[in-house]
């Protein structure tokens, strides 16, 4: 009989919740993958995983356990917390960059609410021309705010870009967050099409994808996350 795994989100925001139950191996390891990818999308404070009531197959399933978290090193550097660990999936996180475990999701509550308050704003924006006025006006306030005004410069050029992106080729509403985290900045914008960002090559002269190969050489990193109701397009620069 094929294993099963069921992935619950339970909270979004600000503090994301995700219970899993069931068997992690091979065979199950997409649900947990979209499950972790749906709930990093909405960019929370942090991603808490109760796994108390996950078994791991074979020493494969710590693997992929491993593979599954360690995603959120690139992006969207948001703390993920494994809740109700063994020892054993503990120790195959342990070296993972933002991956802690926590004897329960209580005391992961608990231990979220005391940390400083993270630096992220968000905005709904529509698929107008104007939205990209609006983002680059965001951006500026908040390096302003955050004292990280040398990356302000390029830092409005890719929220521009992004959200420019959405306006010509997804026209649907779209949501930008703008973030500071352990001296990384990160700006994303969240639209409802499936359709992917393509960057054009340096040598092509076509229009189209212009604007990506922008992001791409002004950001430390960029990616393109697909999700059941849309993508994320994200970009992070470090002061």
């Amino acid at each position: 009989m094929p294993s099963q795994l069921v992935c619950r989100p339970e909270q979004v925001l600000p503090v994301g919740v995700l219970r899993v139950s069931g068997v992690l191996d091979l065979a199950t390891s997409g649900a947990l993958d979209h499950a972790v990818a749906r709930c990093l999308s909405a960019q929370p404070e942090a991603l808490l995983v109760d796994i108390d009531e996950m078994a791991v197959a074979d020493p494969l399933g710590l693997a992929v356990l491993r593979s599954v978290v360690s995603r959120t090193a690139q992006w969207p550097n948001v703390p993920i917390v494994l809740c109700g660990a063994t020892a054993a999936e503990a120790g195959a996180v342990a070296a993972s960059p933002g991956v802690t475990a926590s004897a329960s999701c209580a005391e992961a509550l608990e231990q979220t609410a005391e940390e400083p308050e993270p630096r992220r704003i968000r905005a709904r924006l529509r698929p107008v021309p104007d939205a990209c006025r609006q983002v680059r006006q965001l951006v500026g306030q908040a390096c302003a705010a955050w004292q990280s005004t040398e990356l302000a410069g390029s830092a409005a050029l890719i929220a521009t870009e992004l959200v420019a992106n959405v306006v010509r080729h997804a026209h649907t509403t779209m949501e930008f967050t703008v973030g500071l985290r352990n001296g990384r900045l990160s700006l994303t914008v969240r639209d409802g099409s499936r359709a992917l960002p393509v960057a054009a090559d340096p040598g092509l002269s076509q229009a189209g994808g212009r604007g990506l190969r922008l992001v791409r050489e002004l950001s430390e990193a960029w990616g393109v996350l697909p999700i059941v109701d849309g993508k994320v397009v994200w970009a992070h620069l470090s002061s």
